[in-house]
């Protein structure tokens, strides 16, 4: 789990970044070693419901981390990501991980880009 300001700064810095409706991913590519750090800002709305995104991020993260490379992964909330269904926003993670190149070995998704 990235914790540090500097470890974000340094994802932010010198990662790959895709942004999508409700999702921006920073992944940084790093042999041997899987951390993640999620984040919500105020302009998502208040302590709930940033809360509810950054849950929303950690339960899409866990699902889809099988199939993702190793490296250091930022996930930021988007407004959308509070309102939209679920399969809408399992939608996006997958569209951002693709665009990044953090996806590994997932056949491609027809509804993906739809």
């Amino acid at each position: 789990m990235l914790k540090l300001h500097s470890e974000f700064q340094r994802v932010y810095q010198r990662g790959k970044n895709a942004h999508s409706t409700s999702i921006a991913l920073f992944y940084l590519p790093l042999k041997g070693e899987k951390k993640v750090g999620y984040t919500a800002s105020k302009k998502v709305g208040n302590a709930v419901v940033r809360n509810r995104c950054k849950r929303r991020l950690r339960a899409l993260f866990d699902e889809l981390s099988p199939n993702a490379q190793d490296g250091w992964y930022v996930f930021v909330a988007k407004k959308g990501l509070f309102d939209n269904p679920f399969d809408t926003v399992r939608r996006d993670c997958k569209y951002v991980l693709k665009r990044t190149g953090a996806m590994a070995g997932v056949s491609d998704d027809k509804n993906l880009l739809s």
